[in-house]
């Protein structure tokens, strides 16, 4: 996959991008609502096994291409049905605030509904200050809570929030 705003790119991942990803997976802030941070070594083996040989491919870079500089990952995978696909995304906080994943979302967004002629783009998280707000921007709406669901990395039992869009909502 590859596609392009008017700031970024969206492309598949290669071994080259291990700096820019660890910068993202190895921020403990960053990864406050995932997992614990990464160690290079994990980083370097979920970037090669999971974002680059992975059949299909479901994780992408998001590349600043002013400097070619990747600053987000973006997950985009079929569930359930192939017409549903679950999306997530994780970005550099050095970028956070620029609009750079909202621009990148909405572009996958777009792709999906009108080239892949998708059914419905989910998403979930446990982060009810920063993801679900953005969530609602990107024109997703409630699809549910599934109370006490995840850990979070202290070791506490989360709500996991689901949001989703239609492509009837996307058309509007």
């Amino acid at each position: 996959m590859r596609l392009e705003t008017d700031r970024m790119i969206l492309r598949d991942f290669s071994i080259k991008d291990l700096d820019g990803f660890m910068e993202i997976f190895g921020d403990a802030e960053t990864m406050k609502h995932l997992e614990p941070p990464y160690d290079r070594e994990r980083a370097r083996k979920f970037l090669a096994n999971f974002c680059i040989r992975r059949k299909p491919k479901c994780a992408f870079a998001a590349v600043l291409k002013e400097t070619g500089k990747v600053i987000g990952y973006v997950l985009f995978k079929a569930i359930d049905e192939p017409e549903i696909h679950e999306m997530a995304w994780v970005f550099n906080k050095s970028y956070w605030r620029r609009g750079y994943a909202y621009e990148i979302c909405r572009r996958l967004i777009s792709h999906g509904f009108e080239e892949m002629k998708l059914h419905k783009i989910c998403a979930e998280t446990e982060d009810v200050v920063k993801a679900v707000p953005f969530m609602k921007k990107l024109g997703m709406r409630p699809d549910g809570v599934h109370r006490k669901q995840t850990k979070s990395i202290d070791g506490e039992w989360r709500d996991l929030h689901w949001y989703g869009i239609l492509a009837e909502d996307y058309f509007e």
